[in-house]
């Protein structure tokens, strides 16, 4: 066994789209699923030599996507891969600001996005690959909001805390398994992406911690999408990954 296989969500855009760049070499077959294809990403592939498959889905949608996440997985040999990794990295910002002045479709959608698909999309690769004599891995992109509180960011608060015990409770599992996959919530660190630039361009009345953003993207406190990506494989690619559940790249 030579091949390995890499799941990897929010892969067309900031840091996923990083990774998946980083991830193209041969020997790797790539599964990257967003709301839309990179055009620029699959010429990538086919000039490193790598297998990239590309799933437009909406992962508000997670029973469809983890269904057919599993079928896919199904179809392989369980000897096929050398290792199998799950990056669970998708995740939604909802408008800066108060709970109560977010709509209900906009709070789903983050926690749909943000933690349902992660849980379901991590049930589905561990049923399809239960007895694969290969490593397998699953990576959840946390954030240090999930451990500090920050008003304004209720629900992607919500969802990352819940992204960092739900992958405690599956490490305890996991760790009682022949076999079983190591598990870790990582924290990527401040990057700028989208979701930075959405916060420094937030109403600073309903987003009151405003400045410190502004004030980190000033004296060039954050990574690129490329140095972040980085730091989050060369975690995944640790010989001790797993041995702690939750993890932050500055540490």
């Amino acid at each position: 066994m030579s091949e390995h296989l890499y799941v990897l969500t929010g892969a067309s855009r900031g840091m996923g789209l990083a990774i998946a760049r980083a991830l193209l070499r041969p020997g790797h077959t790539v599964l990257g699923i967003s709301r839309r294809s990179n055009s620029t990403l699959a010429a990538q592939a086919d000039a490193a030599g790598a297998a990239l498959l590309q799933w437009p889905m909406d992962l508000a949608d997670a029973v469809a996507a983890a269904d057919r996440l599993q079928a896919w997985l199904g179809e392989h040999a369980p000897e096929r891969f050398a290792s199998a990794s799950l990056i669970n990295n998708a995740g939604v910002v909802p408008s800066p600001g108060p709970l109560q002045q977010a709509s209900a479709s906009e709070l789903s959608n983050a926690l749909r996005v943000g933690l349902e698909a992660a849980l379901l999309l991590s049930a589905s690769f561990l049923r399809a690959t239960d007895g694969w004599p290969g490593t397998r891995k699953i990576l959840n992109i946390s954030s240090g909001l999930g451990r500090r509180a920050m008003a304004g960011s209720t629900a992607y608060c919500a969802a990352k805390a819940g992204m960092d015990h739900f992958s405690r409770a599956l490490a305890l599992e996991q760790a009682q398994q022949p076999n079983g996959a190591k598990v870790v919530s990582l924290a990527p660190g401040v990057i700028d992406t989208d979701m930075q630039q959405q916060l420094r361009a937030a109403d600073p009345e309903r987003f009151p911690e405003r400045e410190r953003f502004m004030q980190l993207k000033a004296q060039g406190q954050l990574d690129t999408p490329e140095q972040a990506a980085a730091k989050v494989l060369a975690r995944l690619e640790r010989a001790d990954f797993g041995s702690e559940p939750i993890a932050d790249v500055r540490e």
